[in-house]
Parts: structure tokens; sequence; C-alpha cells
């Protein structure tokens, strides 16, 4: 099962949707939003590529009250969790946050699979090492708006294999 990582899209709805959609075509059947969507009308154009949405807010909250309500209205294909969110997606924990160093912290826990954030706008994958003597995946996907970095970027996960590969947009 593959999931498309996203965050800090800034109000960038057609870089989003561009990531959604190559994402969809490489068969992610979920995708994770890890922060700082800015508005509603962000998401409009990935909702319509029809894959459950897990969204965060970040440090830049924009309009909540718009997200929220497009959630309300999206027959459950937009679960907007606030802060964080503690979800599990095709068997797998998965903890999600705007925030590296919750991550960071959150990883060590050992209580889930897989870690997600944003926020320095730099792509990073790694295994952290956990209390319980195992690792968790501590993915952040860079931002897929690109601002402030060499490259718009985003995530695609397969949880069966716990594999992850960061990829580009094309300018």
């Amino acid at each position: 099962m593959k999931i498309c990582i996203v965050s800090d899209s800034h109000d960038r709805a057609q870089m989003l949707a561009a990531a959604v959609a190559a994402a969809k075509a490489a068969g992610a059947e979920a995708v994770i939003h890890c922060g700082d969507v800015i508005g509603g009308n962000t998401l409009r154009a990935a909702l319509k590529l029809a894959l459950p949405l897990h969204v965060v807010h970040g440090n830049n909250l924009g309009d909540l009250v718009a997200i929220a309500r497009l959630a309300c209205d999206s027959d459950g294909q937009l679960s907007y969790h606030g802060m964080d969110a503690a979800i599990e997606l095709f068997g797998r924990r998965i903890f999600i946050t705007h925030y590296p160093h919750i991550a960071h912290g959150m990883a060590c826990t050992g209580d889930y699979d897989l870690v997600c954030c944003g926020h320095s706008h730099e792509a990073h994958l790694s295994r952290q090492a956990n209390i319980r003597g195992e690792h968790t995946w501590l993915v952040n996907p860079g931002t897929v708006a690109g601002l402030g970095a060499p490259a718009a970027t985003w995530v695609l996960g397969d949880l069966a294999a716990m594999a992850f590969e960061t990829h580009t947009l094309a300018a």
C-alpha cells in the first residue's frame, strides 16, 4: 500500500495537485499533508483526485474554518486533524505533525512505524532508533511548493515494504 506524503504547500494548489496526481499514478492510495496548507482552496484540486487526505496544520494557520468546513463536506475524503494526528493506514501506525522536533521525539517512543513532519522545507528520510531497540521511519517530504528550497519535493511511501523515496516536481 503506497502513500503520498507532502508538506508546506503554502497555498500552491496546483503544485499540491501535481504531486498527488503523480503519486496516484505511482499507486498511492492515500495522502498525508504535514501542514502549512494555508487555505481550503489549496486542497480542492487535490481532493478531485479522489484519494483520502489526512491534514494537520502548521505554523502558518491560514483559514482553519474553511479547511474544517471543506472536511465536513468531503464525505470523509478529507480528515483535518488539527495540530497533529495519530492514525493507522494499511496496518501501519503513523504520527503526523508539522514540527521536526516533535516528530523526532515521537519517533523515539517506538509507538509508531512512521512519523511524518514538515516545516524545514528540506526533504529528509531516516530511520530513527527508538526506546524499544527498534527503528521508526522519520520522513520530512520538504516543501511541495518549492519555497526556500532548491526544488519542490514530495515523498512516495510503500507501507508494505516500509520504503520511502523523495520525488521532485518538474519545474
